[in-house]
């Protein structure tokens, strides 16, 4: 395993130049880049090598997208292929030799009472798209606009009115749900409170559709993280992991929701055949090798070994997180339940395993959520080598606000002992 290279005296042309030059040319909505001043130039597996010459251990594996890190020769062999062979790069939803291997492999992966007699229907390559795509459908199959979400999800906001006023509620168009809630903070949903749901909308005929963008592919340590609870969804929706590195979603249904979409509604961009090549090689390397169950077993270890490693930080509000898909979050020293988030100390903890070279991301409250999204192929020596670094930047940013909140409180105390002298100065005179 590549060990962090010290950094260079100074930053190299390329690495300082690309970041000047970015700064002007993106919007004020860039939040990686803001973070995380890393310009990448080669990556394999779990390390990237930014321009600065300095390698990094990364845990973000590009927002959970990459199943198998960086450039994985199965990936790159898939897409290769695919160059070579001189098959059309995209089409519209035609039938091809790769299309059909990839719907192939994906209902391969699919618990069977779902797969059987589904739907797969390909839509614009971003999670959003399929989740328009899959609220679109639920609403033209059930004649009803209301959809139910909930607070902290990726989809919060997107209910419509459910209420008539002269008739009372009226019956949503679907639930919509994530099992792990990864943005909002890495909350998993209890698998009680999913198979609760299941009935709640089973029983009201309502649609229940699993968002399983981030959870897919065996990050939760299970296949698809539905499957923790048993549950069957109405419709399934995924994206990121199944693209093996590249842009692509599709959303799975059941059959008796098959309905065309209002005025013949399509996205252009539902053929790229090297994201399914790649997608394709990626879900059957994962179910091959059983790499879901490597994520429950060594995310067990991993949640453990960091719960053991917080436990003697009251401003660790607690450890969270299932499989590969991990969180650690940071509290104010305030009282209260919960504890305020601390977003300035998660930033700080980011910014010291930065230091270390180790790359995380944030989630959360206010972003006070320290997020752990290592690829699925992690050994254990790499594993030990993120707790590692991950302990040494949580110490070092712990230490730095205490300093920091010693200082404070010896200004306060100087301030109000100066109040009284103050007074007495004038009165004298």
């Amino acid at each position: 395993m590549a060990v962090t290279e010290p950094a260079p005296a100074a930053p190299t042309v390329a690495h300082a130049g690309s970041l000047r030059r970015q700064t002007p040319r993106e919007p004020s909505a860039r939040t990686y880049a803001r973070s995380l001043p890393v310009v990448p130039v080669r990556a394999r597996g779990l390390t990237i090598e930014g321009a600065d010459g300095r390698r990094y251990l990364d845990c973000l594996s590009g927002a959970g997208t990459l199943a198998l890190g960086h450039n994985h020769p199965v990936v790159l062999e898939a897409i290769r292929k695919v160059l070579d062979s001189g098959a059309p790069l995209h089409v519209p939803d035609l039938s091809t030799p790769v299309k059909d291997a990839f719907t192939a492999e994906l209902l391969a992966t699919l618990p069977a009472g779902f797969a059987a007699g589904a739907r797969v229907r390909f839509c614009g390559p971003t999670a959003a798209d399929a989740v328009g795509s899959a609220l679109a459908l639920a609403r033209t199959a059930t004649g009803r606009e209301g959809v139910l979400t909930f607070t902290g999800a990726d989809h919060d906001g997107w209910t419509a009115d459910l209420f008539d006023a002269r008739g009372g509620p009226l019956a949503p168009a679907a639930m919509i749900l994530e099992p792990v809630q990864d943005e909002g903070g890495v909350i998993p949903a209890p698998d009680a409170w999913l198979r609760a749901m299941r009935r709640i909308t089973a029983d009201r005929s309502i649609p229940l559709i699993a968002d399983e963008t981030r959870t897919g592919v065996g990050r939760t340590g299970a296949f698809w993280a539905v499957e923790h609870s048993g549950i069957t969804p109405d419709v399934m929706v995924m994206s990121q992991a199944i693209g093996g590195s590249l842009p692509l979603a599709v959303i799975v249904h059941h059959a008796d929701l098959d309905v065309p979409l209002p005025d013949g509604r399509t996205d252009a961009f539902r053929g790229n055949q090297l994201a399914m090549a790649a997608g394709a090689a990626t879900l059957a390397y994962v179910r091959e090798h059983r790499l879901a169950e490597r994520a429950a077993l060594l995310g067990t270890h991993l949640l453990g070994r960091l719960r053991e490693l917080t436990a003697r930080h009251p401003r660790v509000g607690g450890v969270r997180g299932r499989g590969l898909m991990i969180g650690v979050e940071l509290v104010a020293p305030a009282a209260g339940d919960p504890a305020p988030p601390a977003p300035a100390l998660a930033a700080a903890v980011q910014q010291e395993c930065l230091r270390r070279g180790l790359i995380v991301g944030l989630g959360g409250r206010r972003a006070s959520v320290v997020r752990l999204l290592p690829p699925l192929t992690l050994t254990d020596e790499q594993a030990a080598a993120v707790l590692d670094r991950f302990a040494g930047a949580l110490d070092a940013a712990l230490a730095a606000a205490g300093r920091a909140a010693h200082r404070e409180a010896g200004v306060a105390r100087r301030d109000a002992d100066a109040v009284p002298r103050r007074k007495e100065a004038g009165l004298s005179r």
